[in-house]
């Protein structure tokens, strides 16, 4: 998996910079990023306050925990009918 140059943390700090007036053109030189990953990062974060973005990690922590215990109770689920539909 590639590793990222910037925390969500820092990815707020410049969108915050663009907030204040400053040219996106200039942020993206200033910070050494494309203009296609400044309106990514724009279009993800935009508006957010980090302790949105702390809720929004908690959030998805949460998520992928549910998606694991869905996807084991399946499992489970599909074994139990497979034993019973067999003749013993």
């Amino acid at each position: 998996m590639k590793r990222k140059r910037f925390s969500e943390e820092q990815i707020v700090g410049v969108l915050k910079e663009h907030e204040a007036g400053v040219a996106a053109a200039d942020l993206c030189r200033k910070h050494g990023i494309s203009d296609g990953c400044f309106y990514t990062w724009r279009k993800k974060y935009g508006g957010m306050q980090l302790n949105d973005l702390k809720r929004l990690r908690e959030l998805e922590a949460e998520n992928s925990k549910l998606k694991r215990i869905v996807a084991d109770l399946t499992l489970d689920n599909t074994v139990l009918k497979d034993v019973v539909k067999k003749k013993w």
